[in-house]
């Protein structure tokens, strides 16, 4: 046992090498691939409600991870180029609203890791800086993030450690919180879900309301970034799918989870993005990909088992959605959080196009008492 225990104490010494990275599996990774398959098994459907590649696996694996990094220094894709370059203003307006002492980091879902890194800059700074932990199903942009995260930073490899684990599954919060608590005992911690990362999942405030539900305590604070709309009628929605429809590295990401998970045939005019409004609480967007060819398709899976895709099948590749201001008060009182503090930016629009945005939230647990305040989008 004493071997084992000087082995372990040895891996921070050997991490000071750049080229490792030790990363925490937290879940069997073979099952996440039997998800994939059970999606694109789905049953036809014309309306882009069938078969799906669901949030989280449009990220995993090497090509996707390249494919978002190009994505988000697309010139054509400024929702994200944007929210990554006014990251660093928006959270310097909430940094003094943290609580006191040493505070560790957990990033559900990093990215490209240039917004983690300005916040534990921040921290750095100050001397409060703790653990980082970053999370996401994808080990290669654990990687990434990691590597982009920590340029320039000082922070001791024995205080890095990230986890591939799925976090939108209540057993893994319930695994990842308890790790947490052991890591950090009853210090503070700072959690983020940051990029509009929630509006990607279905069923977002239920996601919301667990992630409250399973790891903040009274100490700890959350920070969230939405993406906002100020209209919310069918020209506001084609204006935001347009958003996404432009950018050919964001047609190339979303389609490079197609090309690792079946043998078809991409074809770039077969990709849509089509605006829905969600009742009053969001414009909806679904990147959708559509059996054109005139005849029915064999799809070969993962598992080398084969569906049908008839002509005019779909498949969703990736949802999103902007939410209105009542939209996201409503989501925030349903997942029993309260705001601590807030900050907006302006998102990128033509002159005479809608009003849309990103809001940095900082959330505490609470009762679930909506917000007051303007819409920041108007």
């Amino acid at each position: 046992m004493a071997e084992r225990d000087q082995a372990v104490h040895r891996i921070p010494e050997v991490l000071r090498d750049a080229g490792w990275t030790v990363c925490l599996v937290g879940e069997e990774q073979s099952g996440k691939l039997a998800q994939v398959t059970a999606g694109l098994r789905r049953g036809p459907d014309p309306s882009g409600s069938g078969k799906l590649i669901t949030s989280g696996f449009s990220y995993w694996g090497l090509e996707s991870t390249v494919a978002w990094a190009h994505a988000c220094n697309d010139l054509y894709y400024p929702v994200m180029r944007e929210s990554i370059a006014s990251f660093s203003r928006r959270w310097r307006g909430l940094s003094e609203r943290l609580p006191d002492g040493p505070l560790h980091y957990v990033s559900l879902g990093p990215g490209t890791g240039q917004k983690d890194q300005a916040l534990l800059r921040s921290l750095d700074s100050r001397g409060r800086c703790g653990c980082y932990i970053p999370v996401d199903v994808s080990a290669e942009m654990l990687r990434l993030a990691q590597r982009e995260a920590l340029q320039h930073l000082h922070v001791p490899a024995a205080d890095v450690l990230p986890v591939q684990l799925d976090f939108s599954m209540p057993a893994n919060l319930d695994r990842l919180g308890t790790l947490i608590r052991r890591t950090v005992g009853s210090e503070p911690v700072v959690y983020s879900l940051l990029g509009n990362t929630l509006a990607n999942f279905d069923s977002d405030t239920q996601l919301l309301a667990l992630l409250a539900e399973k790891l903040l305590r009274p100490q700890d604070r959350f920070l969230l970034e939405v993406a906002g709309t100020a209209g919310q009628d069918e020209a506001a929605a084609r204006a935001a799918a347009q958003e996404y429809e432009n950018s050919p590295r964001f047609r190339e990401f979303v389609t490079s989870a197609l090309l690792q998970y079946t043998d078809l045939q991409i074809d770039m005019n077969s990709l849509t993005c089509e605006g829905l409004v969600e009742d009053d609480r969001a414009l909806k967007i679904k990147v959708i990909y559509r059996n054109r060819t005139g005849s029915e398709l064999q799809l070969t899976l993962p598992d080398r088992s084969t569906v049908r895709f008839p002509d005019q099948d779909t498949i969703r590749l990736l949802l999103s959605r902007k939410y209105t201001r009542t939209g996201l008060e409503k989501m925030l009182v349903d997942a029993r959080v309260t705001t601590v503090g807030e900050t907006h930016e302006a998102g990128h629009t033509a002159f005479d196009g809608p009003a849309f945005g990103m809001t940095l939230l900082l959330l505490a647990p609470g009762d679930g008492t909506r917000p007051a305040g303007p819409n920041p989008f108007d």
